[in-house]
């Protein structure tokens, strides 16, 4: 069974710092592009950072303030996040595409992550 499972949401306060995690099973992520997504509230989802074999990719609104990683033979996906502003409240979702042609394609359930004093 197919499963992306995220973890380390939660509340932090503005300047903080969160590392997010998405557990792969059921597949092998060295086939896949692997990102992070975010909707928050009454947004559209949007690609907060991406992955692939070597290529790195990070939204504007995160960039050079998290660090997404990857490692394969755990088949973990991570993504630091630094200097948290009450806008990066949102569910962040770890997203799945298999390589090159993108046929294979999964999502996780998403974490909670609130910004807030």
């Amino acid at each position: 069974q197919v499963q992306l499972v995220e973890s380390g949401g939660g509340l932090v306060q503005p300047g903080g710092s969160l590392r997010l995690s998405c557990a792969a099973s059921g597949f092998s992520i060295g086939n896949y592009y692997m990102a992070w997504w975010r909707q928050r509230p009454g947004k559209e989802r949007e690609l907060v950072a991406g992955i692939g074999s070597p290529e790195v990719n990070y939204g504007d609104s995160v960039k050079g303030r998290s660090t997404i990683s990857r490692d394969n033979a755990k088949n973990t996906v991570t993504l630091q996040m630094n200097s948290l502003k009450f806008e990066d409240t949102a569910v962040y979702y770890c997203k799945a595409i298999s390589m090159p042609y993108g046929r294979n394609e999964y999502w996780g359930q998403g974490t909670q992550v609130t910004v807030s004093s």
